[in-house]
């Protein structure tokens, strides 16, 4: 299609328009995402089994439908690439052993001092913890528990999906690699605020109480989310988010307070930081895109692509 005579100036409104679509279209997502958890009429806590089956259903369609979003925004946008939607969206085969586990070690070193803090507090120490983690009944009675699969299993799979995995192809091109990283996860946190509708349905707490924790929760999964949107630019993979996901799920917050009145306070303390240390230390080294080969999302990226280069 031939430019018009005042190209630049067409092209930067067109620039524009394509961001603004972009944008509409992660909002679009976000609110198809929560809006499903509340197209039925139920009267349930959310953590009753039937309510959490509904929901899961809702969830795992809206994931099944966010390549077609994806799909439909390249084709408006004219964006080619040789690569398939599912591909730009994490959801291929190169390098999936490394990505899925890779960043899984890494966050488990951010863990150190939880992790330690679990065997100190066990009877039988670490070797009690390790007996857990592969104890074979245990598992079966995990997979058997609706919210055990609601929080580490569908959960963290249609979210990476739709939140990373769909919104990062569309906000790259627009926004380049290292701004998306950061842009997406807004869509995440403020997701998260529809827990106000159930906290306010319950009558469980006062309003303030209720926006204190909603501020607090809206800030830590911005972070994770820009954490998890890192490890999607950088390997290519939504596994490893996935699996991310779904270990901080299992493990929660880390419990400073709890450390610090702890009879072996010091030691705690020093893994806490030894953790976080490492963490950083081995953040670009784990996620080095040697180790996955090309990142189909990054060709979407305009230069220049930091995020997605060999550090």
């Amino acid at each position: 299609m031939p430019e018009p005579d005042h190209g630049p100036v067409t092209q930067g409104e067109d620039t524009h328009t394509r961001c603004w679509v972009c944008v509409l279209s992660c909002l679009l997502l976000a609110c198809l995402y929560v809006g499903s958890l509340y197209v039925w009429r139920i009267s349930l806590p959310r953590d009753h089994p039937s309510v959490i089956k509904r929901r899961c259903a809702s969830v795992l369609l809206v994931s099944a439908l966010s390549p077609a979003v994806v799909k439909a925004w390249m084709n408006w946008a004219d964006v080619r690439v040789d690569v398939s939607v599912w591909e730009l969206m994490g959801v291929r085969l190169e390098g999936l052993v490394p990505a899925a586990t890779l960043p899984l070690l890494l966050t488990a070193v951010f863990y150190l001092g939880p992790l330690v803090h679990s065997a100190l507090d066990n009877p039988k120490g670490f070797t009690g913890e390790l007996q857990c983690a592969l104890d074979v009944q245990s598992w079966r009675l995990c997979v058997g528990d609706a919210v055990w699969l609601r929080n580490q299993v569908v959960a963290p799979a249609t979210e990476e999906l739709v939140f990373r995995g769909a919104m990062l192809p569309m906000l790259v091109p627009c926004t380049g690699p290292t701004a998306a990283i950061f842009m997406a996860p807004l869509f995440f946190g403020v997701a998260h605020f529809h827990h106000i509708i159930e906290q306010r349905h319950l009558h469980k707490h006062s309003m303030r109480v209720i926006l204190l924790v909603s501020g607090m929760q809206f800030l830590y999964t911005t972070v994770f989310g820009a954490f998890t949107a890192f490890i999607f630019m950088r390997t290519g993979h939504v596994m490893g988010p996935v699996l991310c996901h779904s270990f901080c799920n299992s493990q929660g917050l880390p419990d400073i307070s709890s450390a610090l009145q702890h009879p072996q306070r010091s030691a705690l303390l020093f893994c806490y930081l030894m953790g976080l240390l490492l963490f950083l230390v081995l953040l670009f080294p784990l996620t080095d895109p040697f180790f996955y080969g090309a990142i189909p999302v990054c060709s979407l990226a305009p230069p220049p692509q930091s995020v997605c280069q060999i550090k």
